[in-house]
């Protein structure tokens, strides 16, 4: 293929592209900007530009991270969301400088992530969120540094305690698991203790199965209304956006 034309492999990538896509950022950082590029397959001309400290591949069609990763020594700063990855290479964890590693809305399976994951013992920030985790490791709890964590959007039922108590970690976003935490009660609550916790939101926030709850339960408001004579309050049940 010419350079940049788009083959079976997605777009390839040449050296004098790759050097034009570099920033430099105000810390001084070395940056290649190589988001939204149509690339399927992790380019080694960069091996060439191996010494830079953040790269930007997201948006792309990547479906594996190879083993010359372990050439990025000086990453701190790495940028693979909204790509194809199923799963990472050991060699991961030699970026002992990471800090920074989003891999959110990719195809990653438990399975996909390694035990080396855990080396990268300067991570402050990690994205899974938006994949196909079931679980998570236990050993991701010696990630010391983590003050950010996305799980959202992924298959999990439970979050280790080793995560759940890291002693840096500011934001940890669960949202969308079928976590147990998160599941409805079973047991009939009487309607002044839901009030404890009344959640106004609107339509377009909801799922399709918690709008069908919220209208399900709206309802039998109503008819609770038109049976039992209703005090004053009610504007507080009745008058919320669904």
């Amino acid at each position: 293929h010419q350079k940049g034309e788009k083959g079976p492999q997605g777009k390839r990538i040449s050296l004098k592209a790759a050097k034009n896509s570099m920033r430099v950022l105000f810390n001084g950082r070395r940056r290649l900007e190589l988001s939204k590029m149509g690339i399927a397959v992790f380019p080694k001309v960069l091996l060439q530009l191996a010494d830079v400290e953040e790269i930007d591949l997201s948006r792309n069609m990547i479906r594996k991270i190879p083993n010359i990763i372990e050439k990025f020594q000086n990453l701190i700063w790495l940028d693979l969301h909204s790509n194809q990855i199923d799963e990472l290479p050991p060699e991961i964890g030699t970026l002992r400088n990471l800090t920074f590693l989003n891999l959110c809305n990719n195809k990653l399976t438990t399975k996909g992530l390694p035990e080396e994951l855990t080396h990268l013992k300067n991570l402050r920030t990690l994205n899974l969120g938006l994949n196909c985790l079931e679980s998570i490791p236990t050993t991701l709890g010696a990630l010391k540094e983590l003050i950010e964590l996305g799980l959202f959007d992924n298959s999990l039922t439970i979050i280790p305690k080793s995560v759940k108590k890291l002693p840096k970690m500011e934001r940890m976003n669960v949202k969308r698991n079928p976590l147990p935490e998160f599941a409805e009660e079973e047991e009939p609550i009487d309607t002044i203790k839901r009030l404890e916790s009344l959640y106004l939101v609107e339509k377009k926030d909801l799922c399709e199965s918690c709008l069908l709850t919220c209208q399900g339960e709206r309802d039998e408001l109503h008819k609770l209304e038109n049976m039992t004579p209703v005090p004053p309050e009610k504007d507080l049940l009745t008058n919320s956006p669904f």
